[in-house]
């Protein structure tokens, strides 16, 4: 049986790296529905590029739009949560 005990962390002094950080300071800057309108732009040109009968292209783009819609979720996380809870005292 596994205790409470025997389960402690041995991440809580880990910080985030410098690149992590600086790249949430700077996409924390964005309005968070930037990745929402960047995943409807990729699924227009997607639908523009099929129906122009580029179907390797179309599918190509299409497949940007789950990536910003990501992009999006972590943003929104990284601004109500901060990059690193263990500095922010959350």
């Amino acid at each position: 049986m596994i205790t409470s005990q025997s389960r402690t962390s041995s991440t809580t002094d880990q910080r985030e790296g410098f690149l992590a950080k600086s790249i949430e300071e700077q996409t924390a800057k964005l309005p968070s529905d930037t990745f929402l309108w960047l995943a409807l732009g990729s699924i227009a040109t997607s639908l523009t590029l099929k129906i122009t009968g580029r179907e390797k292209d179309a599918l190509f783009v299409g497949q940007w739009a789950p990536t910003f819609l990501l992009l999006g979720v972590y943003n929104k996380l990284v601004k109500q949560l901060g990059s690193d809870r263990t500095e922010n005292r959350v």
